[in-house]
């Protein structure tokens, strides 16, 4: 029965808890017995199943409860095989919206080396724009997750392409995110690539479009900001802060924080 499936899924992450916490006398129950578990549940046939395989999967990496052999040689093979072209349509959706979220919590080596031409590939999907769509939504954390030299060689390109889409929803997500994507890359990269294309997003022909632009305006302009001299950093939840001056907190030390968050495209797009 699906819904027994479903409820073991649900039950996988806290029993994995309690291995971890009592390993020496469960050394490998949870590699040899429910790592398995949660990587056939990926495939099931029933969607609520798979759904909840893949939040127990993403509990599981949240936690560090998963080993990176496991997830290097069981996860990301499934994730591609379920992604690939001739994929059906539903799993397909499914896997590049996984591959996305768990992307900022894999190392950057495995992401590169194993998800990254995936997901450029995804990006031009002509099929499904459902799925270009997810990826726009998602560019700056992937950007973030690779680093700079990766994002300028191979993402950049696809950023332009998304930009440019028939489907005035992707240039919209791309504009939501584009202050994640502009913190990602050179400073000359900023200026001579993204600067253009952020012009081209502002003067879009949908309305919705160069709304998000402009919402968008203020944190792209931040990113030319030099950090160690205006103080503004993107903390781990992916806002932009300004964090105040020793001079600022010492002369203003009775008055309220003068510190400032601005919410990024790529918190909004989750």
């Amino acid at each position: 029965e699906p819904t027994v499936r479903t409820e073991l899924m649900e039950q996988i992450p806290p029993i994995a808890i309690f291995l971890q916490e009592s390993r020496p006398k469960f050394p490998t129950a949870f590699f040899e017995y429910l790592m398995p578990i949660v990587v056939r549940y990926l495939t099931d046939v029933n969607n609520q199943v798979r759904k909840a395989g893949q939040e127990a999967l993403l509990i599981l990496l949240e936690q560090d409860l998963v080993a990176q052999s496991d997830i290097e040689n069981k996860v990301c093979p499934i994730l591609l095989d379920l992604s690939a072209p001739d994929s059906d349509d539903e799993y397909k959706v499914e896997a590049v919206n996984i591959i996305c979220k768990m992307a900022s919590m894999l190392s950057r080596t495995t992401v590169e080396h194993m998800l990254l031409p995936r997901f450029c590939e995804l990006c031009s999907d002509g099929k499904l724009f459902q799925v270009r769509k997810i990826c726009a939504a998602n560019f700056g954390d992937i950007c973030n997750a690779v680093g700079q030299e990766a994002t300028e060689r191979l993402l950049i390109p696809k950023f332009f392409e998304l930009c440019s889409d028939s489907v005035w929803g992707m240039r919209k997500a791309c504009a939501e995110c584009f202050m994640a994507v502009s913190y990602t890359v050179s400073p000359e990269v900023r200026r001579s690539k993204l600067s253009p294309l952020f012009i081209s997003l502002i003067s879009d022909t949908c309305r919705w479009v160069r709304q998000a632009a402009f919402q968008s305006l203020g944190p792209f302009i931040s990113t030319f900001a030099n950090p160690s001299s205006a103080g503004l950093y993107i903390r781990e939840d992916g806002t932009l802060s300004i964090r105040a001056s020793a001079h600022d907190v010492n002369s203003n030390s009775c008055q309220p924080s003068n510190n400032i968050a601005v919410m990024s495209s790529s918190a909004n797009a989750a």
